[in-house]
């Protein structure tokens, strides 16, 4: 494993392939050769992976999954091109907010949801069954599960700062 040497859980496969994949796109400037050699690595190592999940804790549970490597490949490689939507992984889910508004019909395609009292939309591959009728805020969700977040116009900031 060349990309992907420490991960043990989904998600952190899942967040380090979003990693590399700002860093390896062709579109973002990147090696479209390595590129391939990475979502390739990614996606045998999701096949062991897939059903190991890991809470805010980091308590390590099983659960099974019915997501393929693909569908996320596709989520997180277009996700990467929207400029000023801010993308967040909490655990198994997706979120995107920010400046949503000119990709709503590219997110509806992706299979996102508009989440109408937090403002952001979200992505889960399964079906979800809350077990009580209380709301959680987006917060909550983040203590829960953990988070890891990227927004695009922040790298472009970080470019330019470079660069000056």
């Amino acid at each position: 494993m060349r990309y992907f040497t420490d991960c043990k859980t989904a998600e952190e496969l899942k967040k380090a392939y979003r990693t590399w994949a700002k860093k390896l796109h062709p579109d973002l400037g990147g090696n479209a050769e390595e590129f391939k050699v990475m979502q390739a690595e990614y996606e045998k190592l999701w096949e062991r992976l897939k059903n190991v999940h890991q809470n805010a804790q980091g308590e390590t549970y099983t659960k099974e999954t019915d997501e393929t490597p693909q569908e996320f490949i596709n989520i997180i490689n277009t996700l990467v091109k929207l400029n000023g939507v801010h993308v967040e992984l909490c655990g198994s889910w997706i979120w995107a907010s920010g400046n949503t508004q000119p990709y709503k019909d590219v997110l509806k395609s992706l299979k996102f949801r508009w989440a109408h009292k937090k403002k952001a939309w979200y992505y889960h591959s399964e079906p979800y069954r809350k077990r009580s009728h209380r709301e959680l805020t987006l917060d909550e969700i983040r203590d829960m599960f953990g988070s890891q977040s990227y927004s695009a116009k922040a790298e472009e900031e970080k470019k330019l700062k470079a660069v000056v």
